[in-house]
């Protein structure tokens, strides 16, 4: 019975993890700041659902320097946010 227990819990938990990595949608914005010495970027963004967050402009990081190219003042981007060690980051951008 313990081991049933054990395995179920340990089901539990990962399934909870695969979920949280494939939740992440594409949200939309406009940029109205890149600084690329900093990899940062000035979004004004839509309801960013997955982070529970209204529609505001804000400051994300941005992870990897080769999306930069797709991230210029006043383009209106899609673009995936997520939290990297406690950080708003910009994971994908089209």
């Amino acid at each position: 019975m313990r081991a049933l227990i054990k395995l179920a819990l340990a089901s539990t938990v990962a399934l909870g993890s695969v979920d949280g990595a494939f939740a992440a949608e594409f949200s939309e914005g406009t940029v109205k700041n890149v600084d690329v010495n900093a990899k940062k970027v000035t979004l004004i963004h839509e309801e960013l659902k997955d982070l529970e967050m209204p529609a505001m402009t804000m400051v994300f990081r941005v992870q990897d320097g080769t999306l930069m190219d797709k991230l210029w003042e006043g383009a209106s981007v899609e673009f995936i946010a997520e939290r990297v060690d406690g950080t708003l980051t910009v994971t994908q951008a089209k």
